[in-house]
């Protein structure tokens, strides 16, 4: 495998210099149609080459969203429909998904430690919820974006930590059993402080129904994150019935059953919880099934599911951004560049604010970097499904498909500033 990972980079960095060669022969020559096409090109070769390098791999699934960008901005009926079926309607259950592999990722400890150090985490949670959203609105308004557009920039600060800040605090030599902690308790009070946020400073912006965007966000990230704390269990746990082949396929058949079961006459029940049960159960029961295949049949070792999850969140972000950016091209290509500041000074202030706002309340060095991660990074994902789900809204999407790949960017390039300057351990 290693073997042939190289070969692949190898072959896609040269694909990668000829497609740089053929996209500026083509601007010298006014050959602008082609432009779009090599970029496509280019950006994918440049992705499979940086694999083998140690610090480039970071920036890969950056540049694959700037891949799925380019194919939807120069092909933007792919992402539209598939026989007939509107992909918007993927967006939900995508997100879904990579959040029931961030709930794989937790466990009840995580959750627990808050009493163990309230004091970080309470300045973490009020920075989160202050910082960011105050600054989004701020921003929203000095560029003059339409309603809409501004909306998105708001719902993106109004946001709890993305998981992305748990990898980058880790590089940053941060303390990372508190970022886990953080995100963990963010996202556990978004469905309260996310729709009380947007109707205080977005409400006047677009239609904003407190009730229904509360119970998206448990639909959508609450209910898979549980079941992916269950999956966790199952996956790492060392108790007799989750290492034992009969009690692994019992969990599997019963919550598929279940899920099936949920999908047809669950919905005057669970409401509009319905989809992130059925998902989160199929889920459970396919990691169970998939445990059983592989550590008991197979007798396979290793993190073998934490990679598969994570290349399937990965994907889904990117399907998700191409899905977004295909249906607001021309606010985009209107927007585009004053979007993208907006973001970045977003994000900056966030990351700025964080740091230096912990420090003034003496909290020590790692904590500070930890807090600076937890609210300069959001959970895009969620703002994206939040904007097309309860402000039936491409335009106010925009912003969070910007936000979530910069903040990678800005993300890797402070952690990596800060991995050069270690910590001092107190003796």
């Amino acid at each position: 495998m290693h073997k042939t990972t190289r070969i692949v980079a190898t072959v896609s960095l040269y694909v990668f210099i000829l497609s740089i060669l053929l996209t500026a022969g083509a601007l010298v020559f006014g050959m602008r149609s082609r432009v779009g096409p090599l970029l496509i090109v280019l950006f994918s070769s440049c992705a499979l080459a940086c694999m083998r390098h140690e610090l480039l791999k970071r920036f890969v699934f950056t540049i694959w969203v700037f891949a799925f960008v380019a194919a939807s901005l120069v092909y933007p009926s792919a992402f539209g429909t598939w026989f007939g079926f509107d992909l918007k309607y993927l967006i939900v259950p995508l997100i879904q998904i990579i959040m029931f592999g961030m709930g794989t990722t937790l466990s009840i400890a995580d959750f627990g430690r808050v009493f163990k150090v309230p004091w970080p985490v309470l300045i973490g949670m009020i920075l989160q919820f202050t910082v960011m959203p105050l600054a989004g609105y701020t921003i929203g308004k000095s560029f003059g974006f339409g309603p809409e557009v501004a909306a998105g920039v708001i719902l993106i600060g109004s946001c709890p930590g993305g998981v992305a800040s748990n990898l980058m605090t880790f590089l940053a030599g941060g303390d990372v059993a508190l970022s886990v902690t953080m995100t963990s308790c963010s996202t556990l009070v978004s469905p309260v402080m996310t729709p009380f946020l947007m109707k205080v400073l977005a409400g006047r912006l677009v239609p904003i129904d407190f009730f229904q965007m509360m119970f998206s966000i448990l639909n959508m990230i609450i209910v898979p994150i549980l079941a992916g704390l269950v999956a966790n269990r199952i996956l790492y746990g060392r108790s007799k019935w989750c290492t034992n082949a009969v009690p692994l396929a019992g969990i599997s058949v019963a919550c598929i059953a279940l899920a099936v079961v949920a999908g047809f006459v669950g919905a005057d029940i669970l409401g509009g919880l319905q989809m992130g049960v059925v998902i989160g159960l199929a889920l459970i029961g396919a990691v169970s099934l998939t445990k059983f295949v592989f550590s008991i049949l197979l007798k396979r070792t290793g993190n073998w599911m934490d990679r598969t999850l994570s290349i399937v969140s990965m994907s889904g972000i990117c399907f998700i951004i191409a899905i977004i950016t295909a249906r607001s091209r021309e606010d985009l290509l209107t927007v585009g560049a004053a979007l993208l500041a907006a973001v970045l000074i977003h994000n900056f202030i966030g990351y700025t604010l964080g740091y230096w706002l912990s420090r003034a309340v003496r909290l020590d060095e790692k904590t500070c970097r930890t807090v600076a991660f937890e609210v300069g990074m959001q959970n895009g994902g969620m703002a994206s499904g939040l904007a097309m789900r309860v402000l039936n809204s491409s335009s106010a999407a925009l912003a969070p498909a910007i936000f979530g790949p910069w903040m990678n960017v800005s993300g890797s390039i402070l952690a990596t500033w800060w991995h050069r300057k270690p910590v001092k351990e107190k003796s």
